[in-house]
């Protein structure tokens, strides 16, 4: 039995897909508020049989930051997939996200220890790395260092992560991938995805930085190799950068605009512009009672160039990225048809 965290968001729904998709048997953990509708919808991206494959899926109530509930929901489990964190940039989330991700975590390895789980995968974040100083590529060995400039979210993955290397010596048997920005189709009013709307309503703004990118079913077919048993065994115990490529943000907006036909953001928002949209949002935050649009951990970086060094995967089982051409291209589709079934006229805005 394989058990998996966080399966109604963008990775988790994919990894769900791929393993059910193989014939495996699976269970997920959910809250009482989660929305499985979410999960259906992706499956139906990739599959005409998506509500039997959903039907499929066990899904198991339960909290993670409970040590008991995942003691108990471990029990007879084989593999687990550690899909969830908890993603925010606001700072008055700052504790949350520490005890869910780091907390959570702890609790979901400990469990795992003592139900005897023979393989783990951990979905960690290029966030959780260093970086260099000469400007050369960020790869597995380029350890994360304390910074005032960390996010609150960076951090957590990274104490996340040690949590797991914690396991590994305890003598938990775990894989951990780090996954640069997730490119995939779901909720389009959240994280990655929430880009291809914002450039079909007309964002108007880019930055300079550069970083790295990768297809959603990249990061979860690599995440179900790394942890078929035959390649499991020759490769546990380690962690791989997943990156496609890396691309400036410049570039990589024009690139989702021409693939929805809408125009190219314009202006450039300087590291100025961007510490006076934060603080204007924080003002107007502090009149209305409302969370502000942008916080300056959500823009921190972004004019920022960093690279990653994604071949690690490929020299050791001989993974292949996708283009990311292919990937911006494969999601505006999915985009635009779910545009179009609720907007019927929502085609006559092409320009």
């Amino acid at each position: 039995m394989i058990f998996i965290t966080g399966g109604t968001g963008l990775v988790g729904s994919h990894v769900l897909f791929n393993l059910l998709q193989s014939g495996q048997q699976v269970k997920a953990l959910k809250r009482h508020s989660s929305n499985l509708k979410l999960v259906l919808k992706v499956f139906s991206y990739y599959s005409d049989q998506a509500e039997e494959l959903f039907q499929q899926i066990e899904w198991v109530e339960g909290d993670i930051l409970n040590y008991h509930s995942m003691e108990e929901s471990l029990a007879g489990v084989t593999d687990v997939y550690h899909c969830a964190a908890m993603v925010s940039f606001h700072p008055n989330d700052s504790d949350s996200i520490l005890n869910s991700n780091v907390k959570g975590t702890a609790n979901l390895i400990d469990a795992a220890i003592y139900n005897k789980v023979k393989r783990f995968c951990h979905v960690s974040s290029i966030a959780a790395l260093g970086k260099t100083q000469d400007g050369t590529e960020i790869d597995e060995e380029t350890y994360w260092t304390p910074s005032k400039q960390k996010s609150t979210y960076s951090l957590s993955k990274f104490f996340s992560e040690m949590e797991v290397w914690r396991g590994i010596e305890e003598g938990l048997d775990a894989v951990i991938v780090n996954p640069s920005i997730i490119l995939g189709p779901g909720n389009w009013d959240i994280g990655s995805p929430k880009l291809f709307q914002s450039i079909w309503k007309g964002l108007k703004y880019y930055t300079k930085g550069e970083t790295g990118f990768v297809d959603v079913r990249d990061v979860t077919t690599a995440m179900t190799r790394l942890m078929d048993p035959d390649v499991f065994n020759d490769h546990k115990n380690q962690r791989f950068i997943l990156n496609a490529g890396n691309l400036g943000y410049q570039e990589f907006f024009n690139r989702i605009a021409d693939a929805l036909q809408r125009p190219r953001p314009k202006t450039y928002a300087s590291d100025l512009i961007l510490q006076l949209a934060w603080r204007s949002a924080r003002l107007a935050s502090f009149f209305s009672g409302k969370r502000p649009v942008i916080t300056k951990d959500a823009v921190s970086g972004t004019n920022r160039i960093s690279h990653y060094n994604g071949s690690k995967i490929s020299n050791s089982i001989g993974f292949q990225y996708r283009s990311l051409d292919s990937t911006i291209q494969d999601i505006a589709q999915l985009f635009l048809k779910d545009v179009e079934s609720l907007t019927p006229t929502a085609k006559t805005k092409k320009v």
